[in-house]
């Protein structure tokens, strides 16, 4: 196939042979298929910010850390170099988010390198050498909708475990190979601790999963691990923590009593210091 424009420098510089094919193309970014050496890997061409269809960035990008402060500085003005140092930090975060989920054994694409805004990647391929499919492309029974359930849950809390969260995560952000799912799409991964969405995040990460889940595996739909994993993650009780997706609900009746008890009591005080005001200002006017 003709060469993609934004390919043209990895050839050029010797990262890749060829280009086979395309393989995707997604909200972010288009994929292809392509050569280097005799190794067949995969290139994340990032689209333009304006070509994107990625709402809401800056509630990802919020605790994220800037080190150099005359990029931090642009960035926040809004200069055309800050835009550009924005868009370099958006991709670099994939890039460091791959490094890191490989180092605490996530399965997720190995990076091998990263040149002129294109990801160089492993390609995630199934039994027969084919691109591995997304898992929202399968009819699973429900052991495999189960078993692909409990391996993505423990990955998240491995996440989680070292401050991350994916913040995107769905059927359309896990390939399947033949030993598994593989997480993919990390550039608005957010932090645990800096992001003050990042319980949202990961509640909707795991709800999204889990109706996928649940069309296959109906009793998935009663599970409630997002709510668990937090609480236990607050704690600081991950990963030992046994998960159920069970979360008991406080459900105390109200103690009405003391309820109006209290009510009553403010209601007195604001009686008496009306009344205390009332008299003050009599005996101001009667002594003048």
């Amino acid at each position: 196939m003709k060469i993609p424009a934004r390919l043209e420098p990895l050839i050029e510089e010797g990262l890749i042979d060829s280009v086979i094919c395309q393989l995707m193309s997604g909200k972010e970014a288009m994929i292809y298929m392509v050569s280097s050496g005799c190794d067949i890997r995969c290139a994340k061409v990032y689209k333009d910010s304006n070509k994107r269809n990625f709402h809401q960035r800056s509630s990802y990008t919020e605790g994220r850390k800037i080190k150099n402060s005359r990029r931090a500085r642009a960035m926040e003005r809004g200069s055309h170099y800050g835009r550009n140092m924005r868009e370099e930090a958006w991709q670099s975060t994939e890039v460091d988010m791959l490094c890191r989920l490989e180092r605490i054994g996530i399965r997720a694409p190995k990076f091998y390198n990263f040149f002129a805004g294109v990801l160089l990647m492993e390609l995630i391929t199934d039994s027969e050498g084919n691109a591995a499919p997304r898992l929202s492309e399968l009819m699973l029974t429900p052991k495999q909708a189960r078993t692909y359930h409990k391996i993505l849950i423990d990955q998240i809390v491995q996440m989680l475990c070292v401050g991350i969260v994916h913040g995107d995560l769905s059927p359309y952000n896990v390939l399947i190979d033949n030993q598994g799912p593989v997480i993919i799409d990390l550039p608005q991964a957010v932090s645990a601790t800096g992001n003050h969405q990042a319980r949202i995040m990961i509640k909707r990460d795991i709800d999204n999963l889990t109706t996928y889940f649940s069309r296959f595996a109906p009793e998935l739909a009663h599970s409630d691990y997002a709510a668990e994993i937090w609480s236990y993650y607050q704690r600081g009780q991950l990963p030992q923590a046994r998960l159920t997706g069970n979360v008991k609900q406080q459900e105390r009746p109200a103690n009405v009593g003391n309820v109006l008890q209290v009510i009553n009591s403010a209601l007195r005080k604001e009686i008496a210091w009306q009344r205390h005001k009332q008299t003050k200002w009599n005996n101001h006017f009667s002594q003048c």
